[in-house]
């Protein structure tokens, strides 16, 4: 798939005020310094669609954006170590879950990883409430460019030992890097079989 176009949509809290279009939605969540803005920019081609920052935890909404006026890319809250009030993060904490319980139009979500640690409690936590949910997801590992192919091989064999204690199958997963555009082709390839099929079941 190439990206025609990518334009910013909305932002919001409250997950009955996000967009009323049926339009396929493609969530992308991870921790809160995993380079989820990176990637998203890496993705679209655009230097600045989602706002990268030094400091953890600057996505605070659900963002929206359009791409190829035919599915939309939704940017969420990083989840763990940002560094806002508690009360702050039990808010956005809420409606993240909200969104995946309630937003119908969602087909799959990406949960980034950083492929440099060991598995993190909290990705692992985070993977088995969405399974635990019905919620299907793909991982996306970033940060590939940091590591040689042998250290990354053996990380997402830790990551499999680990996962299919519960999981009868290792979850779809891709190898990134914002940097030199690793993955780029696989995941938005992936995305445009399933918006395809999607087309031909209806």
């Amino acid at each position: 798939m190439k990206i025609k176009s990518a334009e910013f949509v909305m932002s919001n809290s409250d997950v009955a005020k996000c967009p009323k279009s049926r339009l396929p939605e493609y969530a992308f969540i991870g921790r809160s310094n995993v380079g989820k803005s990176s990637l998203i920019n890496m993705l679209t081609s655009r230097k600045s669609l989602a706002k990268t920052s030094g400091r953890p935890g600057k996505t605070q909404l659900i963002n929206h954006f359009l791409i190829n006026k035919n599915w939309h890319l939704v940017d969420l809250p990083g989840y763990g170590y940002a560094r806002v009030s508690k009360s702050s993060k039990k808010v956005f904490q809420k409606f993240i879950t909200q969104y995946f319980g309630l937003r119908e139009q969602l087909v799959t979500a990406f949960i980034l990883v950083d492929i440099r640690h060991n598995p993190q409690p909290i990705d692992l936590e985070f993977m088995q409430w969405m399974g635990e949910n019905g919620i299907p997801f793909s991982i996306i590992f970033t940060k590939a460019d940091k590591l040689k192919p042998k250290a990354i091989e053996n990380h997402v064999e830790d990551y499999k030992n680990i996962l299919l204690q519960h999981w009868e199958d290792m979850p779809n997963y891709f190898i990134t890097s914002s940097s030199n555009e690793t993955g780029k082709d696989d995941v938005l390839d992936y995305i445009d079989d399933l918006n395809n099929n999607m087309e031909l079941d209806n």
